[in-house]
């Protein structure tokens, strides 16, 4: 089937997990499809796997092994009878080889053609294509740079701060703001690094980064009738690490002409690319009042509920209609009532700098009432994995105006209640109180995409230390059920607690299942150099038996999507005992720092 193709929708496969898998079902049902979910061996007893129609295990651990694996997801698809695909956001959402192989299995694409991905994915092409249709642009290059020697002479020219991006990119992965010249060079092989581990891809732009920058964006759908709708503006500048924490739509405090300039712009470039399907149009709004195009996002983001909320319109169920053909149903002119607020929900701990917290909810208690919506991949007493994104929900709130709003969002964050795992709560607690983010007061709406790195002044309490399950993980078994060989899947943790019988009894249990080392127990000057928390020793930047400086990086760690830099706590001499690549618990052992 060509990707231009359409036919009538039957079943959709949800190449996807969590909270955005819950939501494509929702929706499915909604519109008399059939869903089907796939799940990786943490997720086997997840929130969609139980909501869709049938659900194909993808037989891995991390997302290498499964949602990122094409054949696996192309296979479920197969067998299940889908004829279509819904990719969600992150994993291949955004991934213009799969979009084809999908099409090339006969099965329909839900979201824009292959070629549209290739050109806005594709930040080098798509600074092009922004530039022809007139949208706004700080200077910036066009192309990849070769080396950290291009950016340097970059910052020379146009002055620093600088914004090194993956051409490939998306997400906040793969980039780097640098403030000083000297940290260049790190920052650019950080950016090629984790752009290569990402997308498969290193290749990385360089631009004038805005100083205080507001993250701004227009929603936008594109139909096979030549349609491009904009559904107005959304905020996204509370940021940590250049990943969203809260958004609002519309975006406050704008004047109307820029508003104007934002649709305009957004509607220019889709339509110049043949956009069909939803996206996003990114802007960064500099301190100084420049505004520059940023990126397209050929998918559906993860804050596109306060979109829904301000509008009326269902994005998934648009998303459905255009990939069967039909024509968008909304108005020319699409009205905006009332402002919604969306809180990201995540396993992180604002105490420890927004650390990921994998673990087991003990409690999952989430707020309802007048103008409050719960979007959630889980439920009280499920497992946290380290392997995947840290986001547990997203709690959006809708009011009159942005005042009624802030006070409904005070209420339903002060009434959500989750246990056994760290979360960002807290930090939602306070930012809904602080006149920056409040505008309340003189200094009015301040809050900018680097504002909680560098002037939120909350003091958070860290949340009390819980257990690492290291995630749910299956061990999977041959059995005969009326004479036909299948194989059962048995959570590792149940057989631990089987093999605990026997430890009970005076028996050795399993490697790991009792006593050992707590995590975190040494001091900070043993030299002992520990993982902060569960998730992959992406590399180590010391070499063995180097001599090495206190605080100077030895290593970085990356799970739910974030990489962390693991440093010295004194300076001697560095013995390493992990191997890149490998997965850690919270508090493994990686090395020693030998006292010189």
């Amino acid at each position: 089937m060509s990707p231009h193709e359409q036919k009538p929708l039957r079943t959709v496969l949800v190449a996807n997990r969590g909270e955005i898998a819950v939501r494509v079902i929702r929706a499915a049902r909604e519109a008399g499809l059939r869903s089907v979910a796939v799940y990786a061996d943490p997720d086997a007893d997840a929130l969609h796997v139980r909501l869709a129609d049938e659900a194909y295990a993808l037989h891995g651990s991390d997302p290498g092994e499964s949602y990122l694996d094409a054949s696996k997801l192309l296979e479920a698809a197969r067998r299940s009878g889908a004829d279509a695909v819904h990719p969600g956001y992150g994993f291949l959402s955004e991934s213009a080889a799969f979009a084809r192989a999908v099409a090339e299995a006969g099965l329909t694409w839900i979201g824009p053609d292959p070629e549209t991905i290739e050109l806005l994915g594709d930040k080098a092409r798509a600074r092009t294509l922004a530039a022809e249709v007139g949208a706004p642009l700080a200077p910036g290059t066009n192309d990849a740079v070769a080396d950290a020697e291009e950016v340097l002479a970059f910052a020379d020219e146009h002055g620093l701060p600088v914004a090194i991006k993956a051409v490939h990119g998306g997400g906040g992965r793969g980039m780097r703001v640098v403030h000083e010249r000297e940290r260049i060079p790190e920052a650019y092989e950080a950016a090629v690094r984790e752009a290569e581990a990402a997308f498969g891809r290193g290749g990385c732009l360089v631009e004038r980064f805005l100083e205080r920058p507001r993250h701004i964006e227009a929603q936008v759908l594109g139909d096979r009738h030549g349609r491009i709708a904009v559904l107005g503006t959304r905020d996204c500048s509370l940021q940590r690490r250049n990943q969203k924490l809260v958004e609002e739509a519309p975006a406050p405090f704008l004047p109307e002409e820029l508003r104007e300039r934002i649709h305009r712009a957004a509607a220019d470039v889709c339509g110049a690319a043949d956009y069909v399907g939803a996206g996003t149009v990114e802007f960064l709004l500099g301190e100084d009042g420049m505004l520059s195009f940023l990126e397209v996002n050929t998918r559906l983001q993860v804050e596109h509920p306060v979109t829904e909320a301000t509008t009326g319109v269902d994005l998934v169920q648009e998303q459905l209609r255009v990939a069967a053909g039909e024509p968008l149903r909304v108005p020319e002119e699409v009205p905006v009532f009332g402002h919604a607020l969306e809180f990201r929900i995540n396993a992180e701990d604002p105490a420890l700098g927004f650390l990921p917290t994998p673990g087991t909810l003990e409690r999952f208690d989430p707020p309802a009432g007048q103008g409050v919506r719960l979007d959630s991949g889980f439920t009280g007493g499920q497992t946290v994995p380290g392997t995947f994104d840290s986001l547990l929900a997203k709690l959006v709130i809708w009011g009159r105006d942005r005042e009624e709003a802030l006070a409904r969002a005070r209420r339903a964050l002060e009434e959500f209640r989750i246990e056994g795992v760290a979360t960002v709560l807290p930090f939602d607690r306070y930012v809904v109180e602080d006149p920056a983010f409040t505008a309340a007061g003189e200094a009015g709406f301040a809050v900018h995409t680097r504002w909680i790195e560098d002037e939120c002044e909350a003091d958070f309490s860290a949340a009390e230390a819980v257990p690492d399950p290291g995630g749910q993980r299956l061990t999977r078994l041959p059995i005969e059920l009326d004479g036909r060989r299948m194989e059962l899947g048995l959570p590792d943790a149940l057989l631990r607690r089987l093999a605990g019988a026997g430890a009970a009894s005076g028996e050795d249990g399993p490697e790991g299942t009792g006593g050992g080392t707590e995590a975190g127990g040494a001091g900070e000057d043993d030299g002992v150099v520990r993982a902060p928390f569960a998730g992959t020793l992406s590399s180590w930047r010391a070499e063995d038996g180097e001599a090495v400086e206190q605080g100077q990086t030895l290593a970085v760690l990356e799970a739910m999507k974030m990489e962390v830099p693991v440093t010295a706590g004194r300076a001697g001499t560095l013995r390493r005992e992990a191997e890149a690549g490998s997965a850690t618990t919270a508090g493994q052992r990686l090395g020693t720092v030998e006292e010189a």
